[in-house]
């Protein structure tokens, strides 16, 4: 884990880091600016000062150049003049450079500039009209007064720098570090159980954001888990009724309080308590399952109306049964759609079974399927007590119905609708809740068709 501190001390090494290079840049530029420019001044001046030696030396007698050029020698310019002999005295410097220079410079004004021994040196010649010539010569890194200087200064900048970048980057760091500290430590706190935690978004728009967001999980988290306990309260009170059931009827027939007559109607209660329990248990583990990652769907397309034509054979008669009205409504031939026929089977079923439940004797039960916008719709209708707005608006979450309408109306385990929700939606189909035109609640489960040409495949 990183140390609290690493933010401020990286920050202010990112800001000292980038001043130096700031400085280091701007010094190389400015060094190679201002030493270019003393090069230039020092050629200009030697070369206005050949010109007005060379002017005084040609109104002079032949005889004064020799002392004439050793008071320019005295004055730090190194000269050298070719006598009329063809001898070369004067500066050792200025000779060197005089005969390193081409044949054809050697007797008119030229400017140059010699590498001599490693080091560059100016020079410029200046032919009399005596016939002598006069060469002086200077090295460049004699003439870099200006470039030392503004080195020094360059020195004082970066030190200048690194101290003003390191005293405003700690500050900076330190309050740009605050906000992240604070929501490290209500993340931290929110990781141990308390969800009661909310930070105040502040900073930078990021820092601000990250705030926000663990504000969002703190209320995501909290609302998730308050809906956990009310739904482990709800199954633990389904699964207790039933067991108690179970248990009393159980301890009638062992401690021979149920006999004769008696003992078929315990037994039966027993059944129909183990029956319920078993679906409560199946519906909580289908919709375990529905969430894992390796629960399977076997997508592929097939033909939805010979599926609802079967589902519609059993449910006819399980509707005779109860003495509810059953009615099929679906378009003739094939309508094939692409998803997992079993999933959608065990969908159809769950919606039909929760409209049975709540449907009283002589009112319809409709599976009805139509083709529209590209999609297949399925729906299971009934003329039942319905659902309001409300209702439908929570009608697939966990146990929602079930809670609001227990010792209502008849209610299952809480578990079907929110089951059919996940089957659906893991298939890339859409399921809704409306009002039924036969008064009741209309459940409706979208499917997309498959691509014209798609054989279907068989659902048995």
């Amino acid at each position: 884990m990183r140390r609290p501190g690493d933010l401020v001390r990286r920050t202010a090494v990112a800001m000292a880091a980038v001043a130096t290079v700031a400085v280091v840049v701007a010094a190389l530029v400015s060094l190679g600016l201002v030493r270019s420019a003393d090069q230039s001044q020092a050629r200009k001046a030697l070369h206005s000062k050949a010109d007005l030696v060379a002017a005084v030396l040609d109104a002079s007698r032949p005889a004064d150049i020799g002392p004439s050029l050793r008071v320019v020698r005295r004055q730090d310019t190194p000269a050298a003049w070719l006598t009329t002999t063809g001898r070369l005295v004067g500066d050792p410097l200025a000779r060197a450079a005089y005969t390193r220079l081409p044949q054809g410079d050697r007797d008119q004004e030229v400017s140059r500039t010699l590498r001599i021994d490693g080091r560059q040196v100016l020079v410029e010649v200046r032919p009399l009209a005596s016939g002598q010539v006069v060469v002086f010569a200077q090295r460049t890194d004699l003439a870099i007064g200006q470039t030392l200087r503004l080195f020094d200064r360059v020195l004082l900048a970066l030190v200048v720098g690194l101290v003003v970048a390191v005293g405003v980057a700690v500050p900076f760091a330190r309050r740009l570090a605050a906000p992240l500290r604070r929501t490290a430590a209500a993340a931290h706190r929110l990781a141990s159980g308390e969800r009661s935690v909310r930070v105040t978004p502040e900073g930078p728009a990021e820092l601000a954001e990250v705030g926000a967001s663990l504000n969002v999980l703190a209320e995501a988290l909290e609302h998730s888990e308050r809906r956990q306990r009310q739904f482990l309260m709800s199954v633990s009170h389904e699964l207790r009724t039933p067991l108690t059931a179970i248990r009393g009827f159980g301890e009638a027939l062992a401690d021979g309080v149920a006999t004769g007559p008696a003992v078929p109607a315990a037994g039966a209660t027993i059944v129909a308590e183990s029956s319920r329990l078993e679906r409560l248990v199946s519906d909580l583990l289908d919709l375990a399952r529905v969430g894992a990652d390796d629960f399977r769907y076997d997508v592929g397309p097939f033909d939805l109306g010979g599926l609802v034509d079967d589902a519609g054979q059993v449910w006819r008669r399980r509707c005779e049964a109860e003495g509810l009205a059953f009615g099929l409504d679906r378009p003739p031939g094939a309508v094939v759609v692409v998803g997992d026929p079993a999933r959608v089977r065990q969908a159809l079923d769950g919606l039909a079974e929760n409209a049975l439940r709540v449907t009283p004797a002589g009112q319809p039960l409709v599976l009805a399927l139509r083709v529209a916008g590209g999609e297949a719709v399925l729906e299971v209708r009934d003329g039942g007590p319905g659902l309001t707005e409300e209702d439908r608006a929570v009608a697939f979450e966990r146990s929602a119905l079930h809670d609001r309408y227990r010792g209502v109306r008849p209610v299952g385990t809480g578990l079907g609708l929110a089951l059919v929700h996940e089957l659906v939606t893991g298939m890339g189909g859409r399921v809704e809740a409306d009002v039924a035109p036969e008064g009741g609640a209309c459940f409706r489960v979208r499917l997309p068709l498959a691509a014209r040409g798609q054989a279907p495949v068989s659902t048995q």
